[in-house]
């Protein structure tokens, strides 16, 4: 006898009333025994068998018997009015034994067999009957076990049921119905779809029926804590709307952080409706900067300003004013406070406080960064850097003007008898008298100051570099003179080229986000005249990119379309023609499918150049928003191999920094991009890998993640030149104003790797200069606000400098330099101030950590972990969060970054009042 004949003959036979009991036809016994031998009991169709009688402890063996007893006198047609008490114990079983469910209740597992039979039971009776409501919950509660996936059993008889509170019947049987009515409206879409993709669908017909009963299922969710739960079922039926009376005070805050995390996931016009549900909860709770934020996040200017104007509160007003001056919206006010705020003319005071507290406020010399001692140059010995060489010069002058930026003081150009600005050549002049805005960078009034007398110099040079530097002074700061405008405006038109590129540069730096209608009518005809030289004309265009980004100005986009139709192949071919598209594309920073039309324009223009534009166009439009089919359109732009010029590819370039914009908005789709940008680097085209470098700067701007900065070490050494050049400078902008000490120590070794390369060693100098920027206070990425906003100033003045660097050799190691300086846009303290209602430091103590996430997580999770106990103004890095150590003031925003307002909290009592006393 075999093993399985001895396990056959081993187990016992079934009684033939059990089984006709069951209203199952017994089985053959050798069947039966393979089963028991069997560790998992199945029946025929693999379903588990519920445990022989004797395996049945006498509790469940009672149980087992009610129910079966119970389901008889439903069967029992002679004698109906047993029904409804036996559907009554029936519900009451059921009931109580799903309230709390950690496995399936015994009732469902030995009801199992009996639900065919109970369903067949349920069609026999009349709808008239009384007891076939009832009868239908009971079934929709034992389909959530039984019925097959794509049945929805549960869902249809619940629907046919007595419509008592789902809730009932606890918890996963609420989660089941919501999973189904999910199911169910997705079926119906597609269904309507197949039938007629052409005509549009009726959404509200097609859940007419079931959004009662989701309605139902939503405030069960929010009573136990299932927010998330609630969130989803509205979001899959396109209803959100309906959540913003449900919320109340205590659910308000978990519930728009999970909708908002959302909103990256979600193809628009979803996502700005979800944003808009977030807004009108925060509204109705009156919680305003919150409301702000998402309005920010809309780039809805209108409701910025109804937000507001909506706030009562005087101080919390000026907390939102400080929100505004980061972000460089500008709304009008009669308050002179707010003004001032919203000017950010305080913000030179609150990073002098923050440098004097880190004690920072000693100017440091070029040769304080560089550290030569430690550069390992071994037997070669001497170094180009010390020969006192134009290019040397002009490093040490970027270098000097980014350590010092916004201190007002340094050793190379502001000391009296300093000669540094002769000890440059032309261009090099001009960017040692540009560099004064950036040491005085915010402080408009010693800005100016000290660069008036260089406006009356004779050189040509001199004099342009204190046109641009007046454009860096004032750079996202307002002041009631208008010094810019005023002072620039008449070199616009100037016959000698140098005077009119600084001044329509400067322009665009200083009043990049402010929209003002002077700078267009002063520049627009620069761009609309063939006449004038290209260079100039690019500027212009670049500079109201800059000055309206994101406000898709007709005006303008008309101008430069038209101007890219009437000028000729070698004007469109010209080195500066691809910032006259980058203004354009600025012009749509945010708007989506605004940009197709302008897209549609741009294929009728017979150039290169128009490709290139309409790529960085559409990467501007969905700049952030993590748009998959975007990113994939841009990744299918880099697998062309082509055979042509170099202006023929050059597309490609700013399909790679696309991929870098687009996905940037998220975490998951920026550690996407990087693995992307690996492939590509492998298997790219020579103009591809160049780019890949500048597109992990800008996605990792002042982020010295250390597997980036590994990645970009290596690109350092690659045997093309430019792509070690542009990992150089990336490496710099990944470190910046960080003083990142791995970082530092790579460049050193670079400068001795290359000392005899003077290109590769310029930018070496460039990027040293970044990572100390501010001595270490400053940042250059453009995400803020916990990453929920970006910069628009920031954001352009970024892009400039990189898409400067696609074409290196004949810019920024060219005579076009200044590129560099469009980084002062970017440049921001990143630090903590905490002031008293009447806008007068207050210290308070506050906790520095690495932020973690907690979308979703139950009860009042950390926010962040591996923290630091400080006293503000405090320095923060860009993954790190803040909050106040103790309860004894309460901050006016939810997000401590910049500058926040505390007040004292009234229910605050110190421990010992006796030692406070003392």
């Amino acid at each position: 006898m075999t093993a399985s004949d001895k396990s056959a003959a081993a187990a016992p036979a079934p009684k033939k009333d059990d089984a006709a009991a069951k209203g199952d036809s017994p089985a053959p016994d050798a069947a039966k025994g393979a089963a028991a031998a069997d560790g998992k009991k199945k029946t025929a169709d693999g379903q588990p068998v519920v445990p022989e009688e004797d395996e049945l402890s006498e509790e469940d063996q009672q149980l087992k018997s009610e129910l079966e007893l119970l389901v008889e006198r439903l069967k029992n047609g002679s004698n109906p009015a047993l029904h409804k008490p036996s559907l009554e114990s029936l519900r009451t079983l059921i009931r109580t034994s799903t309230s709390s469910m950690t496995s399936v209740p015994k009732p469902l597992k030995f009801l199992r067999s009996h639900y065919p039979s109970l369903i067949a039971l349920y069609n026999t009776w009349p709808e008239s009957r009384a007891e076939k409501k009832p009868f239908a919950d009971i079934l929709s509660v034992l389909a959530m076990s039984y019925a097959g996936d794509d049945k929805r059993e549960s869902l249809n008889y619940r629907l046919r049921g007595a419509g008592e509170s789902p809730g009932l019947w606890g918890h996963e049987y609420v989660r089941h119905l919501a999973s189904e009515i999910i199911d169910e409206y997705d079926a119906r879409i597609n269904a309507a779809l197949a039938a007629n993709p052409e005509a549009p669908i009726d959404k509200k017909a097609l859940q007419a029926d079931m959004m009662p009963l989701a309605m139902e299922l939503v405030p069960f969710f929010l009573q136990h804590n299932a927010e998330a739960d609630a969130c989803d079922l509205l979001l899959e039926l396109e209803a959100l709307e309906n959540l913003i009376p449900l919320v109340t005070k205590e659910t308000a805050a978990r519930i728009c952080l999970y909708i908002v995390s959302c909103v990256s996931y979600v193809a628009p016009p979803d996502d700005m409706a979800i944003l808009q549900t977030a807004h009108a909860i925060y509204r109705s709770q009156n919680q305003m900067p919150q409301a702000l934020q998402v309005a920010l996040r809309m780039n809805h200017i209108g409701l910025v300003r109804e937000d507001f104007e909506a706030c009562e509160d005087p101080v919390l007003k000026r907390q939102l004013a400080y929100m505004l001056a980061r972000q460089g919206v500008p709304v009008d006010t009669d308050d002179e406070t707010l003004t001032e705020i919203l000017s950010q003319s305080h913000l030179h005071q609150h990073f002098a406080s923050l440098a004097r507290d880190l004690d920072v406020v000693e100017p440091k010399h070029p040769d304080d960064v560089y550290k030569r001692h430690l550069e390992n140059l071994g037997p070669r010995g001497g170094m180009g850097g010390h020969v006192d060489s134009a290019r040397q010069n002009l490093a040490s002058t970027y270098v000097n003007a980014f350590v010092n930026a916004g201190f007002g003081s340094d050793k190379l150009m502001l000391p009296e008898d300093s000669q540094w600005i002769y000890k440059n050549k032309e261009h090099g002049m001009m960017a040692a008298t540009a560099s004064l805005g950036a040491l005085h960078l915010w402080n408009v009034e010693m800005g100016l100051s000290a660069i008036d007398k260089y406006l009356y110099s004779e050189d040509e040079h001199i004099k342009a570099g204190a046109l641009f530097a007046i454009g860096m002074v004032t750079a996202n700061v307002r002041n009631e003179s208008d010094p810019a405008l005023a002072l620039l405006q008449d070199y616009v038109t100037d016959a000698k080229p140098s005077l009119r590129v600084a001044a329509v540069a400067a322009m665009g730096i200083a009043y990049a986000g402010t929209a003002r209608q002077e700078v267009l009518d002063l520049l627009l005809p620069l761009v609309s005249d063939t006449a004038v030289d290209m260079e100039v004309a690019s500027l212009a265009a670049l500079s109201l990119g800059m000055v309206y980004v994101g406000r898709v100005n007709g005006d303008i986009i008309d101008a430069i379309l038209q101007t890219l139709m009437e000028r000729d192949a070698a004007a469109l071919a010209h080195v500066f023609a691809p910032f006259m598209g980058a203004g354009l594309a600025y012009l749509f920073l945010g708007k989506g499918e605004a940009v197709d039309a302008t897209l549609e324009t741009l294929k009728t223009v017979e150039s290169a150049l128009a490709r290139q534009i309409a790529v960085l166009a559409e990467t501007m439009a969905y700049m952030g928003t993590g748009n998959v089919l975007k990113v994939q359109k841009m990744l299918s732009l880099c697998t062309d191999h082509l055979d042509g010029e170099k202006q023929d590819d050059q597309f490609q370039a700013m399909a790679v920094l696309g991929i870098a914009l687009i996905a940037s908005g998220e975490d998951i789709g920026t550690e996407m991009a990087l693995r992307s940008f690996n492939h590509l680097m492998h298997y790219g085209e020579p103009v591809i890998r160049r780019a890949v470098p500048l597109a992990t700067a800008f996605l990792y701007a002042s982020n010295p993640q250390v597997h980036v900065v590994e990645v970009l070490s290596k690109h350092s050494h690659d045997n093309d030149p430019e792509v070690s050049m542009n990992a150089i400078v990336a490496m710099g902008i990944v470190g910046a104003g960080t003083n990142n000490a791995r970082l530092a120590q790579m460049m050193r070794q670079l400068a001795a790797y290359y000392h005899k390369e003077p290109n590769h060693l310029f930018l070496v100098r460039i990027g040293q200069g970044l990572i100390h920027a501010g001595k270490g206070t400053l940042t250059l990425n453009p995400w803020h606000a916990h990453r929920m906003l970006v910069s628009p100033t920031a954001l352009v003045g970024l892009v400039t400098t990189l898409l400067a660097f696609t074409d290196a050799k004949a810019l920024i190691l060219g005579r076009a330099h200044y590129f560099l300086y469009h980084l002062v846009t970017a440049l921001y303290p990143r630090f903590l101030v905490t002031l008293d209602a009447d806008l007068q430091p207050l210290p308070a103590t506050v906790r520095v950590g690495t932020a973690v996430e907690t979308v979703g997580q139950a009860g009042r999770p950390k926010t962040i972990t591996g923290f630091q106990t400080h006293s503000t103004p405090v320095l923060m890095g860009q993954s790190e969060r803040a909050e106040l150590a103790s309860d004894e003031y309460l901050p006016l925003t939810s997000i401590l970054e910049g500058v926040v307002i505390l007040k004292k909290n009234p229910e605050w009592e110190p421990e010992d009042v006796e030692m406070v006393a003392k």
